[in-house]
């Protein structure tokens, strides 16, 4: 009687690895793709489980207040908007080719879970995907964590206003330095000293 269901278990794991296998062979890897809604229901699992459950029921020690936001968007501009854009949605040219995608952080996915699964998300990263671990020694870069977290509720409200600042903060690439230099030696009369 016992055998029974394991055997059926074995067997429907075995049609799992073959069809997946075919899969594979007929598709690739390619980071092109979006995930399928069976692997993205086991990520998100498997995700959950490897967070501690200490670190899941961990309260943010740090007090919302507009001078925290303001220092979160600006940490969130220059280290996060690159892969998850300044609004939280994932759309920028590194998010697209991740696999998976950045989450967008604004819906309810993100937002439904607690300060201390997005925090030991911040912290350790998500291993198989872009995420990478921003955690390090020191409390000081638990607060920048902490207050990243209350940026990240923040952010299904967030304005244009906020989003044109964050704009400012954003890395910028050579290109972009060197337009801004050419930009700003036209305005003081570059220009005309190149001519003469």
């Amino acid at each position: 009687m016992t055998r029974r269901p394991i055997f059926a278990v074995f067997l429907i794991v075995l049609v799992g690895v073959v069809a997946g296998g075919f899969f594979l062979v007929r598709h690739g890897f390619s980071a092109r793709e979006q995930p399928s809604a069976a692997e993205t229901f086991i990520a998100t699992r498997l995700r959950r489980l490897a967070i501690p459950s200490d670190a899941r029921n961990a309260a943010n020690p740090v007090s919302s207040s507009p001078e925290v936001l303001h220092e979160a968007m600006a940490h969130f501009a220059g280290h996060c908007a690159t892969c998850h854009a300044n609004d939280g949605s994932g759309n920028t040219l590194f998010g697209k080719g991740l696999y998976p995608k950045p989450p967008d952080l604004r819906q309810a996915e993100t937002q439904k879970l607690t300060d201390g699964e997005i925090f030991y998300i911040i912290e350790n990263g998500v291993r198989f995907t872009g995420m990478p671990a921003f955690g390090g020694s020191g409390n000081e870069n638990q607060e920048d964590s902490w207050e990243l977290v209350r940026f990240i509720r923040h952010l299904p409200q967030i304005t244009d206003e906020e989003i044109a600042q964050m704009k400012e903060l954003n890395p910028k690439t050579p290109e972009d330095l060197k337009e801004e230099r050419e930009i700003q030696e036209f305005l003081e009369g570059g220009a005309e000293h190149k001519h003469h």
